[in-house]
């Protein structure tokens, strides 16, 4: 809706002035068909950099969204199934052997190591943004691989399915992860049904006032991987960006001056307990542990953006949501994954050659 709706306004010359806008392929594909205009000019290019909209927002040197609020990639665990299961509830794995030893300790304590949701797909393109940056050196690699330049069929790319493979073999997830949502699947582990979770930041103090502050546990997903984004958080942002038919730009881009202003972002904080975007603001006020090592370590700290922003809308439906779907029903091996995902971007590349022209350049701009 979010897409689709403003796209469906712009090419019926009707879009509103602003629009609040995902990142990465979610905004840019309207970037290229000339639907958003460019913010540097309309903004002080302090306040750009400062809203953190991430380098998935620039093309060729322009930015095209201001970043609003944070949304940190990460994985949670119950610190006390942890100690149920004589783990160290202050270390959580970050190795996959140690990963699989500590699902193996829950489940042998009779506990359901991982759950999760796939029912609406959003939860296997969570897993993609953990697991297949993990034998990539930056997002330019993750361009080129969604848009076709680079090959799926490589082990190395469809590594991160095999991996799932290798935890649903195991009996490390819930049963039913097929055929509930991604929500449903959260809520397993914020009732105290799992062990840990995929969420992201926005989500955290929710499962911290169902199953209690102190019980939960933030983790980046352990490291099997060997490129350069393996083992470093995931950090995005939501942001608002301004239509190109907008005759009232200036007015628009006042209106996200105004969201920048101290007290504006000062707010995020205080109404809803969020991490606002902005730079400026120092943090100084989170104190409770979790949320603070999430704003040390995925806000502030030495992050990567999530790959998973750039994938083509064809690769989310046919690539995607259907191999992770068929690896939890045991249709799919990863190397099976990785065909498909091959065969997918073959497809799209020949029915979307001026997208391809676009994702090509796009790469150019995303070497980290």
């Amino acid at each position: 809706m979010v897409i689709s709706e403003f796209q469906t306004a712009s090419a019926a010359n009707a879009a509103p002035d602003l629009q609040y806008f995902w990142n990465g392929i979610y905004h840019m594909e309207s970037v290229w068909l000339g639907y958003v205009e460019p913010l540097n000019g309309l903004l002080p290019d302090d306040l750009l950099a400062n809203s953190n909209a991430t380098p998935l927002s620039v093309y060729q040197g322009k930015q095209y969204r201001a970043g609003w609020y944070a949304v940190p990639l990460l994985w949670v665990y119950n610190k006390d199934l942890f100690d149920k299961a004589g783990l160290d509830a202050d270390a959580p794995p970050a190795t996959w052997d140690s990963f699989l030893a500590a699902c193996d300790a829950l489940k042998g304590a009779g506990i359901t190591p991982l759950v999760g949701g796939l029912k609406d797909g959003p939860w296997g393109e969570w897993y993609v943004g953990h697991a297949t940056g993990q034998n990539l050196d930056s997002p330019a690699d993750a361009v080129n691989l969604f848009a076709g330049n680079l090959d799926w069929r490589e082990p190395k790319y469809y590594e991160g399915w095999s991996r799932l493979a290798e935890l649903w073999g195991a009996g490390y997830f819930n049963d039913d992860m097929n055929s509930i949502d991604l929500y449903p699947g959260i809520d397993l582990f914020s009732a105290g049904k799992g062990a840990m979770t995929q969420i992201v930041g926005p989500l955290v103090p929710n499962a911290q006032a169902q199953l209690g502050a102190d019980k939960v546990g933030a983790m980046t997903f352990p490291v099997f991987g060997t490129g350069a984004m393996a083992g470093k958080p995931i950090f995005d942002t939501q942001g608002i960006g301004i239509s190109s038919q907008s005759a009232n730009k200036e007015v628009a881009a006042d209106f996200i001056r105004f969201l920048h202003t101290p007290e504006r972002v000062q707010a995020i904080w205080d109404q809803v307990k969020q991490f606002p975007s902005d730079a400026t603001w120092d943090g100084s006020q989170v104190t409770d542990p979790t949320l603070r090592r999430i704003w040390d370590v995925w806000i502030t700290g030495d992050h990567v953006p999530y790959i998973s922003n750039l994938m083509p809308t064809l690769f989310w439906t046919d690539a995607m949501f259907v191999n992770s779907q068929k690896i939890v029903s045991g249709e799919f091996t990863g190397e099976q994954a990785g065909d498909n995902a091959y065969q997918v971007t073959q497809k799209w590349r020949e029915q979307n050659p001026d997208l391809l022209e676009n994702y090509t350049t796009w790469a150019q701009d995303l070497g980290l």
